[in-house]
C-alpha cells in the first residue's frame, strides 16, 4: 500500500501547491505571482515530490502519466487503476483543503473558477474547444516524452526530477492562457467537483485530451528512442 499512499500524498501536494498558488496568490493586486508564479509552482510540486516519493511510487501524480508509462512498459498495468484512484483521492482532498482556506476570505467566490480548467468562455483568454483540445493533447504528449526521456536508463542519473519539473513549468507557461493548463485529469477533477456546473460539463476534455496525449507521447518516444540494448 505504500506506493498508493505515496501517490495520494504526492497528488495532494501537486494540487495544493499548483492550484493553491493560482487561487490564493496569483490575483493579489501589485504583488500577486501571476502566470509565471503559478507555472513555477506546478513545476516545483513535481520536482519536490519526485525527490520525496520517486523511489517509493515513481511519482506519477497523474492518471495520464500512469497510462503512458504502462503503455511504454515502464509500469505494471495491474497497478494502473489503483494508482489512478489514489491520485484522485489526493487531488480531491487537496481541493477540499483549498476550499476551506479560500472560503476564509469574505470576498471568495467559486464564480472565479477555483483554478478549474476550461474552454470557450471559461478559457482564461477565450480559446475555443478545438484549440483547448489540441493544446492539451500536444502538451501532454511532450510531457510524456520528457518523462520517458529523463527516466531512461541511458539518461544522466538522478537528474530526472529537475527536467520533469522544469518541463511542467514550461508547459504551464505556454498553456495557462488557453485552458488554465491541465495535462492531468486528477488535477482537473480535484477542483472541478467543488465548482460543479460548467467545470463538470467541460471536465471530459481534460480527461480525454491528456490520455490521448499520453498515448501519443509513449508511441513517439518508443519510435525516436529505438530498441534498448
Amino acid at each position: 500500500m505504500n506506493k498508493y499512499i505515496a501517490e495520494s500524498f504526492g497528488t495532494f501536494w501537486l494540487v495544493l501547491g499548483g492550484c493553491g498558488s493560482a487561487i490564493l496568490a496569483a490575483g493579489i493586486p501589485d504583488v500577486g505571482i501571476g502566470y509565471l508564479g503559478v507555472a513555477l509552482a506546478f513545476g516545483l510540486t513535481v520536482l519536490t515530490m519526485a525527490f520525496a516519493i520517486g523511489h517509493i511510487s515513481g511519482c506519477h501524480l497523474n492518471p495520464a502519466v500512469s497510462i503512458g508509462l504502462a503503455l511504454s512498459g515502464r509500469f505494471n498495468k495491474q497497478d494502473m487503476v489503483p494508482y489512478i484512484l489514489a491520485q484522485l483521492v489526493g487531488s480531491i482532498v487537496a481541493g477540499g483543503v483549498l476550499y476551506l482556506i479560500a472560503s476564509g476570505n469574505e470576498s471568495f467566490s467559486l464564480a472565479g473558477g477555483f483554478a478549474s480548467n476550461g474552454y470557450g468562455e471559461h478559457s482564461p483568454n477565450g480559446y475555443n474547444m478545438t484549440a483547448a483540445l489540441i493544446c492539451e493533447i500536444v502538451m501532454t504528449m511532450m510531457f510524456l516524452i520528457i518523462i520517458l526521456g529523463a527516466t531512461d536508463e541511458r539518461a544522466p542519473a538522478r537528474l530526472a526530477p529537475i527536467a520533469i519539473g522544469l518541463g511542467l513549468t514550461l508547459i504551464h507557461l505556454i498553456s495557462i492562457p488557453v485552458t488554465n493548463t491541465s495535462v492531468n485529469p486528477a488535477r482537473s477533477t480535484g477542483v472541478a467537483i467543488f465548482v460543479g456546473g460548467w467545470a463538470i460539463k467541460q471536465l471530459w476534455l481534460f480527461w480525454v485530451a491528456p490520455i490521448i496525449g499520453a498515448v501519443l507521447g509513449a508511441l513517439v518516444y518508443r519510435a525516436i528512442a529505438g530498441q534498448k540494448k
